[in-house]
């Protein structure tokens, strides 16, 4: 199902009928026994932050329900009833030590977009946010009665942990790091389906401390996720989306923050127009972003990954143009535009500057984007900076080692004259049937400022020059904040703002 916006919210009880209409679709088979709207109302009252409800272009669509205990009331052999208070939830305790899920479900029609991922991420912010020690819950087994009569639910377990047997419970919440602690008896007598049996599980707050909540360190760390893109061609659109969405998955595997592509990696699908003057094959080529646009929105949604799309050809206003899309992984999309063009670009292409430039905000830190060239023009990464930039992203394409040099010596000294982080990647291989984008030489890399939090090269991590692959890196956006304030020597601070200034010349949105 397509979906253009997804958002994380804390359930109200005006969003209960649509509640009602996703659990009734989850759970086709439990004729009246879905939560009232008492339940609910009574849930709200007790535990407000604990209700989280996903939003698919503003109906709710699935939910995570908890409560927090003292465990040691209870211990590991509980039942549903017992944990619950007999569905009255008065076993809620605030200055309990366990956030206790009691209910998640995603509509069927909106699976497959990784939202239940979403909530139990949620669910985790939610502990660490409360400083609680772990998040436990009793987990169905639905398939299980299809093998009942052959294997032990202990036998179940271990197959479905070796994936020889699919749950579609069990096999995701072992996926999202929950580990069994044990198999429980008469947990929910009514279920048939798992034969009265569940699965204890815990995800324990690694981040957990005695002391107040107040004195926890918040975590700051943002993964990305590098795909230095081997220049192939392709016999349609729909072969380059299948090797776009490759690389998404994979970075989604490991729980990416953002993906960054290459400027022009759509570039092959020029072979079509091989028999044009090249300005006119470019423009041909613009008739694709609509659909490069969309495939991007659904997969930052599907994958639950910030997609940065490098750039691609965009003709606005008759002008044809070298611009990008910021797909965040609610589904909004913000668009940027290469400012400085090549005498190569002007000269083949007709590619025109763009005028628009700003730190967009994502859910993992401010954000600038600066296409290839423009990183060689300090004034560009130096505005950004003033507006809070932390993370520099510079999709490129060099042909030649010395291209390349240009953009990877200019992007590290904007690492170190905007304490930010810097992130750059390119295309490597070759198109010998593709006029005017023959060659390719690339090694993308993470930059950092040099001081003693970091490198002291200045490298985060660096990808094989002119191999395919996904550069995977970890930054602390809590070092930058360090680094103004207390760093050996501090760019930003000192600045002679008393001598000089640097500003737009007009409105750049």
């Amino acid at each position: 199902m397509a979906v253009k916006h997804v958002e994380i919210d804390t359930l109200q009880l005006h969003d209960y009928e649509q509640l009602l209409e996703a659990m009734k679709a989850s759970y086709p088979a439990w004729q009246g026994s879905y939560w009232s709207m008492k339940s609910i109302e009574n849930l709200i009252k007790r535990f407000p932050e604990g209700q989280v409800v996903i939003k698919a272009d503003g109906v709710v669509v699935g939910c995570a329900l908890s409560i927090i205990v003292d465990y040691k009331k209870f211990g590991d052999s509980h039942t549903y009833k017992d944990i619950t208070g007999n569905y009255t939830f008065n076993t809620h305790d605030p200055d309990g030590d366990v956030l206790y899920g009691i209910e998640v479900f995603v509509h069927p029609h909106y699976r497959g977009l990784r939202l239940g991922r979403r909530l139990y991420d949620a669910r985790k912010e939610l502990c660490e946010h409360l400083n609680l020690r772990a998040i436990v819950f009793g987990g169905r087994i639905p398939n299980y009665h299809k093998f009942a009569d052959e294997i032990s639910p202990k036998e179940y377990l271990q197959k479905v942990k070796q994936k020889e047997i699919y749950d579609p419970v069990l096999s995701f919440q072992l996926a999202n790091d929950f580990h069994v602690k044990k198999i429980l008896k008469n947990y929910m007598p009514e279920d048939s389906q798992s034969r009265e049996y569940a699965t204890l599980l815990q995800w324990d707050n690694v981040y957990h401390a005695r002391e107040d909540v107040q004195s926890l360190r918040v975590k700051t760390y943002v993964r990305l996720g590098l795909i230095q893109w081997q220049m192939r061609l392709y016999r349609d659109i729909e072969e380059m989306f299948t090797q776009v969405e490759f690389f998404i998955d994979s970075i989604a595997a490991y729980h990416g923050d953002f993906a960054l592509m290459p400027e022009l990696f759509n570039g092959p699908l020029l072979a079509e127009y091989n028999d044009m003057k090249e300005a006119d094959a470019m423009r041909m080529l613009a008739a694709h972003t609509p659909a490069i646009k969309q495939k991007f929105t659904d997969l930052a949604i599907k994958y639950n990954v910030n997609i940065i799309t490098g750039s691609i050809p965009s003709v606005e206003d008759g002008r044809l143009k070298n611009i990008g899309y910021l797909c965040h992984r609610d589904g909004s999309v913000d668009q940027y535009q290469k400012i400085h063009i090549t005498p190569d670009e002007e000269k083949y292409w007709g590619i025109e500057g763009g005028n628009a430039l700003e730190v967009f905000e994502t859910d993992a830190g401010k954000v600038g984007i600066l296409i290839c060239y423009d990183v060689e023009f300090p004034e560009l990464p130096r505005l950004l900076a003033e507006q809070g930039m932390q993370i520099l992203f510079v999709p490129f394409l060099t042909d030649t080692q010395n291209a390349y040099m240009r953009v990877r010596a200019c992007a590290q000294a904007r690492a170190i004259e905007n304490e930010c982080y810097v992130a750059i990647s390119g295309s490597v291989g070759n198109l010998p049937k593709v006029q005017n984008m023959d060659i390719q030489y690339s090694q993308s890399v993470v930059f950092t400022p040099c001081d003693f939090a970091f490198p002291s090269n200045g490298i985060k991590s660096e990808a094989t020059a002119n191999t395919e692959m996904v550069l995977i890196a970890d930054v602390d956006l809590n070092l930058l904040d360090e680094l103004h304030a207390y760093g050996s020597v501090r760019n930003l601070k000192d600045r002679r703002k008393d001598f000089y200034e640097l500003k737009l010349k007009k409105d750049s949105k």
